[in-house]
């Protein structure tokens, strides 16, 4: 085995272990093909299913899977207008399940993520069902501050230019801690247990993925 997908695979091993202790449900695989199909074995026909902006659920192609089953995908691309928009938001959280990336992972089992309007991390605390949350091994932190200190370098900057938002990252490149109207960084979240047991299932992927 490759030293990295070794790494990664033992790394992966710790941060599942620690999960187990928060209620929360770990997974590994070495490569998105794999986290695509037990993301689509784990979503039963019939069922509906939201998702939160994700370059990771992009790249791993499981929303192209899902379009093709028996199940009803509501997506964000399906709300043309901002009033459609918020109203999308809002259905999400009815759903059974709800698809996201997040944007760090602790080692020692914590879910810290960085949200613009909220709809993503307020379905993650409550409401559809099920959780289901894949990320890359290039988001695992050693701990919370240097978790919330990967968003603000490394995840927040590139995601403000891939949405087009005018802040100071756009220009620089680095977080400036804004207050500006096309701030991404509103809301902080540490998920450092899941209630219920078992809501939450993290499928943790042995390559870099998102941002």
């Amino acid at each position: 085995m490759h030293p990295k997908k070794e790494f990664y695979a033992k790394q992966a091993h710790t941060v599942i272990k620690a999960m187990e202790k928060r209620n929360i449900t770990g997974h590994y695989v070495e490569t998105a093909d794999e986290a695509r199909e037990l993301v689509s074995s784990m979503i039963p026909d019939g069922t509906t299913v939201g998702s939160g902006g994700s370059m990771t659920l992009t790249q791993t192609g499981i929303l192209d899977v899902l379009r093709e089953r028996d199940l009803t995908l509501m997506e964000r691309s399906q709300a043309k207008t901002p009033v459609a928009m918020e109203q999308f938001h809002r259905d999400t959280f009815s759903v059974d399940y709800y698809l996201m990336g997040s944007n760090a992972i602790t080692l020692d089992g914590k879910l810290v993520n960085v949200d613009g309007t909220g709809n993503r991390v307020a379905a993650m605390i409550y409401g559809p069902r099920k959780v289901i949350i894949v990320a890359g091994m290039n988001k695992v932190a050693p701990d919370e501050a240097s978790a919330i200190q990967r968003v603000r370098t490394f995840a927040a900057p590139p995601n403000t230019m891939r949405l087009g938002k005018n802040t100071p990252c756009v220009e620089t490149g680095k977080c400036h801690h804004c207050l500006a109207e096309d701030c991404i960084c509103c809301q902080t979240v540490v998920t450092r247990m899941s209630k219920p047991k078992d809501r939450i299932h993290v499928v943790l992927v042995g390559e870099e993925l998102g941002f």
